[in-house]
Formats: C-alpha cells, sequence, structure tokens
C-alpha cells in the first residue's frame, strides 16, 4: 500500500492509451486562458452522515447508561473497567462528529483551474482535521495556487473495502523545487482511469492549448445548479472562490506583471 509510480511529467508529451472525449465528468470550462477540471474528495455524500448520526446518538445514550451504573453502583475493584469504559464513548465522539461534519461542510465540487498563460495550478481546497473540530484555521476552504511545472502526479495504492480490496488513485504533489521537498499533496481522482484521463487533458491544455482538447462527448456541468444533483449535493456548500484568486485563476497576466 501508499505510492505506486508517478504518471508522465508536465512536459512530457501526451500519449493516448485510451479515449479522452468520453470522460464523465467532463471539464467544468475550457477557454484560451484556463481549463477547470472537477474534482470531489466524497463520491457517495450523505453515506457518512447517514451512519455517523445515529452512532453519535448511540455513544450518547451508552455514555449515560455508563455513568448511571458508576453513579448508582458505585466503584468496585474493577475501577478501572468502569473508568475505560467511561471514558471510551467520550473518545469516539471527536473522530465521529469530524466525518459529520466533513460531510456536510464539504463542498459539491472542489475544482482545479489550470491557467496556461500563467503556467499556474489554482486548487479550491477545503482543508480540515479531525482533531480541531472548531477551528477556523484547520476546517473550511482555503484556495492555493502553485507554479505548473512544480506539480507531479502520484499513483498511490490503497486498501478499500468493497471496491475489490486493492485499487489505485492520483493525487498532486507540490515540490520545492529547490530542495525537491513535498510541500503540498492532494487528492486529484479517486480512480486511475480518471486520473490519467484528467492528466493528459491538463497536460495537452497546458503545453498546446484548448484546441488540442477533443470535443467531448458529456457537457460541462455547473456544480453550484441544483438541477440533476442529490438531496445530499444540494445541501452541500456552492462553489464561491475569493474575489482575488478567482480574477487571477481566470485571466492573463498584466504587462508588466511578475509570475
Amino acid at each position: 500500500m501508499g505510492w505506486s509510480h508517478d504518471l508522465p511529467h508536465v512536459d512530457e508529451k501526451p500519449v493516448h492509451r485510451f479515449s479522452l472525449d468520453d470522460i464523465n465528468p467532463s471539464p467544468n470550462h475550457i477557454d484560451e486562458v484556463y481549463l477547470e477540471l472537477p474534482r470531489a474528495t466524497l463520491i457517495l455524500r450523505g453515506v457518512l452522515a447517514l451512519l455517523g448520526i445515529p452512532f453519535l446518538l448511540f455513544l450518547f445514550g451508552l455514555m449515560l447508561w455508563l455513568y448511571w451504573v458508576v453513579i448508582g453502583y458505585g466503584l468496585t475493584r474493577e475501577w478501572m473497567m468502569y473508568v475505560m469504559l467511561v471514558i471510551g464513548p467520550i473518545i469516539w465522539f471527536v473522530p465521529v462528529i469530524s466525518v459529520i461534519k466533513l460531510d456536510l461542510m464539504l463542498p459539491r465540487d472542489e475544482p482545479i483551474r489550470f491557467n496556461r498563460l500563467r503556467r499556474k495550478i489554482y486548487f479550491y481546497q477545503y482543508r480540515y482535521h479531525y482533531i480541531y473540530l472548531f477551528s477556523r484555521k484547520h476546517w473550511g476552504v482555503k484556495p492555493v495556487a502553485y507554479n505548473w511545472d512544480d506539480v507531479t502526479a502520484e499513483v498511490y495504492r490503497v486498501y478499500a473495502p468493497g471496491h475489490g480490496g486493492v485499487i489505485e488513485n492520483v493525487k498532486l504533489s507540490v515540490r520545492n523545487p529547490e530542495t525537491n521537498e513535498v510541500i503540498d499533496r492532494v487528492e486529484f481522482a479517486s480512480n486511475l482511469y480518471k486520473g490519467e484521463a484528467y492528466w493528459a487533458i491538463a497536460r495537452l491544455f497546458m503545453q498546446q492549448g484548448p484546441e488540442a482538447l477533443p470535443a467531448f462527448v458529456h457537457p460541462p456541468r455547473d456544480w453550484n445548479d441544483d438541477d440533476g444533483l442529490s438531496h445530499m449535493h444540494c445541501l452541500a456548500p456552492k462553489v464561491h472562490w475569493p474575489v482575488a484568486i478567482d480574477l487571477e485563476s481566470r485571466t492573463a497576466p498584466s504587462e508588466g506583471e511578475t509570475l
């Protein structure tokens, strides 16, 4: 389990092993300046919340019952067992609440923009932390921008019960060009087929422009439009780029601007 191999370098000429025009979902947007690809950290929205909320109620009821047992009968020589039984549900509260909050608060899309004129990549990144539940610093949308030349697509093998045991997904890592140290790593695609296709599309666009891309069979999707989305997706927050990074990611550099 873990890292398997890297996909072709950003400057390597794409070699098509399969058709790109039927990829679904197709890119959100394509023009002369930027390409936007859709991305979803969670594929099935609502599952974590629907499973987590009943489990949270069970833990709460179990904790109340254990408190009643301890208070009603007092501590015996097995007092350490009682302490562990009482503390156990409390320890479970934090991770359960974390996954429920993630399911409810994660944006309906986490797009990635590739600006070929600036040679930059922009992540609409949702940050979260399983411990700091109520920290604004560790939770929320925090878009970031990196140089295209510093990005590497990596294939990871992960164990996924219910999906054949082992699957391969794709992550994008960003390295410091001076030290080669990885400074960030984000999810790119949940499976290898989609990851290879999206990576080939991004490299075609960045190297040759929109003319090199095929005519996609599936029309682009406006993820802020509720039409056709599941109820849980409709409850998820819409995509709202901060004004400054939205403008930068969609436009060419002005004359004299330092990249």
